[in-house]
């Protein structure tokens, strides 16, 4: 059950009504965590800023999809989990044995799998990574502006995922769960 209210378009903030709009013309509907962000105009801007502007970046779709998997099972978010499942293999074309992997940090693409390994580091370590793990990152061919894509693509993520935990968003997805919800 949700701990915040989930708003119509037509009921949300008045400036947030044009950016859940964009949402809406973008993706044909208006996801829960848009409606629920939605709440602060503010905050909607800025995810949506950033979201859009990694999207512009680097690192691939599937990549990025594999990193919010990665960090929603970490951080056992339902909705995070539910949402990516959907969205890495529709949108990204990732298959189903990928997204698994992607959950516990794997993948048979070598390069996303160093990836996954360091966004999970980057997630549990609260971005206090070793000299070793960021040697391997680039051992993978992550140049710099990769690795700052990435690093935000897990901060993004942790956004999401805490936006989602806090509210306990409905979700609106196929259901996907956390194999080992996150404890306090």
């Amino acid at each position: 059950m949700n701990r915040l209210s989930i708003p119509t378009v037509e009921h949300a903030h008045t400036a947030s009504q044009p950016l859940l709009a964009a949402v809406q013309q973008q993706l044909g509907v208006v996801p829960n965590l848009m409606k629920v962000i939605g709440h602060s105009p503010a905050a909607l801007e800025g995810y949506l800023a950033l979201n859009g502007a990694l999207n512009k970046g680097k690192l691939p779709p599937a990549l990025r999809e594999r990193i919010a998997l990665a960090v929603a099972e970490y951080n056992g978010c339902d909705y995070c989990l539910s949402a990516h499942s959907y969205l890495g293999q529709h949108v990204a074309k990732l298959s189903a044995a990928e997204i698994a992997a992607a959950r516990d940090q794997h993948s048979a693409d070598a390069r996303a799998a160093a990836a996954l390994q360091f966004a999970y580091q980057v997630a549990a370590r609260r971005g206090h990574v070793s000299d070793a793990e960021l040697a391997a990152l680039r051992e993978a061919g992550f140049d710099e502006a990769e690795t700052i894509e990435l690093v935000l693509v897990v901060a993004l993520n942790v956004l999401t995922n805490y936006v989602n935990n806090v509210v306990r968003t409905s979700i609106d997805f196929p259901l996907v769960t956390a194999r080992q919800p996150a404890t306090a």
